[in-house]
């Protein structure tokens, strides 16, 4: 199973710019899909951005359209989340996650058997 790390969470203010980071290892295989969740306090997981491995294809939630963007350097086996103008109702943790191949229904959770442990990202207004 491939190991993931999210990092570059925090505190900000609305209206502010953060970037995520999802570091994997032990891939075995070349072709997946890597994609955002997060959860706010009291809520469901939801869905936020995902991208297959060759950049064919990506997804966004309707929340964050046009907002934030998913990005990947397949050197650094790294997946970033640019997210700009930031509200408050951004709070939550924001989780990554990966499976194997291109995956259709980018987001639907069961798509994904790895997941990291997840990153705080705080939005003040």
């Amino acid at each position: 199973q491939v190991q993931l790390v999210e990092s570059g969470g925090g505190l900000v203010q609305a209206g502010d710019s953060l970037r995520l980071s999802c570091i994997a290892s032990g891939r075995t295989y070349s072709a997946y899909t890597t994609a955002w969740f997060r959860q706010a306090p009291g809520k469901e997981r939801e869905f936020v951005a995902a991208m297959s491995s060759n950049g064919a294809s990506t997804r966004y939630g309707d929340s964050v359209k046009g907002r934030f963007t998913i990005s990947k350097d397949n050197a650094k086996n790294t997946v970033f989340l640019e997210m700009n103008r930031l509200e408050p109702e951004d709070t939550a943790v924001y989780y990554c996650a990966e499976g194997a191949g291109y995956l259709a229904f980018k987001h639907l959770q069961n798509r994904y058997n790895s997941w990291g442990q997840g990153t705080q990202v705080t939005v003040s207004s």
